[in-house]
């Protein structure tokens, strides 16, 4: 369905189209006097993701060379609003409740439409999808698939492993509340160490380099987090999360950014459709099999789970062959 609104209408309306759904989700989980309600609200919302369409559109929109950078910049606006929302989510609770914070997200989504309709400029009229030729050809395409097997991991991990890093800060001394402490200084610490160190290899032509260094870093980490659960220390998971937004943040920038320049300008949409779909599903993924791990072998199975498939999705990423415009 999301294919045949890139072709037809282009990227802008298709954005339009998917923050006018979360507007109207998050009134219906704003409104919601019960839980199920509340879960339809929320698939509402859901219906409404436009990452695709987002990231075909700065993909049309900027040069190769600095594709990586642009991708980085949307990634680390996710970040700083992740580490925002642990700071000011307790605080504002309170204050205005849940369906306050409904509101909010559909006020904030109505000033992303007012955006995109006004100030983004619209995509080049020679970037228009491909047709159903397009989709095969990207599953067909042997390094795109790569890089879907690994937004699928990284998204796996991702929501695998924060099942048990709460209660391993709890175990630490660190109650829920002030667990912001650690989250926040350990993205800001990350942000810091990409823009100062990480992106600058890249550009210098060590695309590949960074790309499984980033992996192998994510894995070390998990085997990390499990040798601090014999004795829990604030200290050491804060440097291990440091560490591990370091991988994620990169992987974030990157990954999109590659599907982008592998994929022919007729197949972006296509192909972001399904990097994207492979996301959803990593994060689907993640939360089943991760809550099914945990209650059977707790959180050591959790951060051997997340460790074993962050070496498989290294496996596969090992023979990659990056495209020429990843070089300086």
């Amino acid at each position: 369905f999301r294919r045949v609104l890139f072709r037809s209408l282009g990227r802008k309306p298709v954005i339009l189209f998917g923050l006018a759904l979360f507007v109207l989700g998050s009134l219906v989980a704003a409104w919601a006097p019960s839980l199920p309600w509340l879960v339809a609200g929320r698939a509402i919302q859901g219906a409404g993701a436009i990452s695709a369409a987002v990231t075909a559109l700065l993909a049309d929109l900027t040069r190769d060379q600095v594709r990586t950078k642009s991708m980085a910049l949307v990634g680390i606006s996710i970040a700083l609003m992740f580490a925002l929302s642990l700071v000011l989510a307790p605080v504002l609770v309170p204050h205005i409740g849940l369906s306050g914070l409904f509101v909010m997200t559909a006020s904030l989504a109505l000033t992303g439409m007012a955006v995109v309709a006004w100030v983004v400029p619209p995509e080049p009229v020679d970037h228009v999808d491909a047709g159903r030729g397009g989709l095969r050809q990207v599953l067909a395409h042997a390094e795109l698939l790569r890089v879907d097997v690994g937004v699928f991991v990284l998204h796996a991990v991702q929501i695998a492993m924060w099942l048990s890093v709460p209660a391993l800060l709890r175990e630490a001394g660190m109650d829920g509340p002030a667990q912001w402490k650690v989250y926040l200084p350990a993205v800001l610490g990350s942000l810091l160490i990409l823009g100062g160190f990480l992106f600058r290899l890249e550009r210098k032509g060590h695309f590949k380099a960074v790309y499984l260094g980033t992996i192998a870093l994510i894995a070390l980490v998990q085997l990390g987090f499990l040798w601090t659960l014999r004795e829990p220390s604030v200290w050491a998971v804060s440097v291990l999360l440091c560490l591990y937004f370091v991988g994620f943040n990169a992987q974030e920038a990157s990954q999109p950014s590659l599907a982008s320049r592998l994929a022919e300008p007729r197949q972006r949409g296509a192909a972001l459709g399904v990097y994207n779909t492979l996301m959803s599903l990593g994060i689907f993924a993640g939360g089943s099999l991760g809550g099914l791990v945990a209650k059977t072998w707790g959180s050591a199975g959790i951060f051997l789970f997340s460790a074993g498939l962050m070496l498989v999705w290294l496996a596969v990423a090992w023979p990659m062959r990056p495209p020429s415009q990843n070089a300086p």
